[in-house]
């Protein structure tokens, strides 16, 4: 029984994040077959289907700017803050437990300390 909350807790995080990805895939292959069979009849294809169609496409990757590494850092100390945090309130249970959650907040914290001297470094160029 013990076992089942972190495959529970896991198990969320996996669909969290796959699931949205097999439905947006879906999507897609669906808007692609409309296009092609439009195509294949020889209509022409309206301006809303070409917008739908591009649109959540990823632009190549942007420079990286200040401003861009200052909000990456501050959303990994955020990250790093709220293990902390759960450190602390599993700490009054399990004081033993504590420690590690500690050690795995310095992970995401330093990473977020990193961007946040990166920011802070690398001026804008004018």
């Amino acid at each position: 029984m013990e076992i089942l909350v972190p495959i529970a807790l896991f198990g969320m995080i996996a669909a969290i994040v796959i699931v949205p990805r097999y439905f947006r895939s879906l999507e897609r292959q669906k808007m692609a077959e409309t296009l092609r069979a439009a195509i294949e009849r020889g209509q022409p294809l309206p301006q809303e289907m070409i917008d739908a169609m591009s649109t959540n496409v990823r632009s190549p990757s942007l420079p990286p700017s200040p401003q861009r590494d200052l909000r990456t850092g501050i959303v990994w100390l955020g990250v790093a803050l709220g293990l902390v945090t759960l450190g602390l309130v599993v700490g009054f249970e399990e004081p033993d437990a504590s420690v590690w959650f500690l050690g795995f907040a310095a992970f995401p914290g330093f990473i977020g300390l990193a961007f946040v001297i990166l920011g802070l470094i690398n001026k804008p160029k004018s």
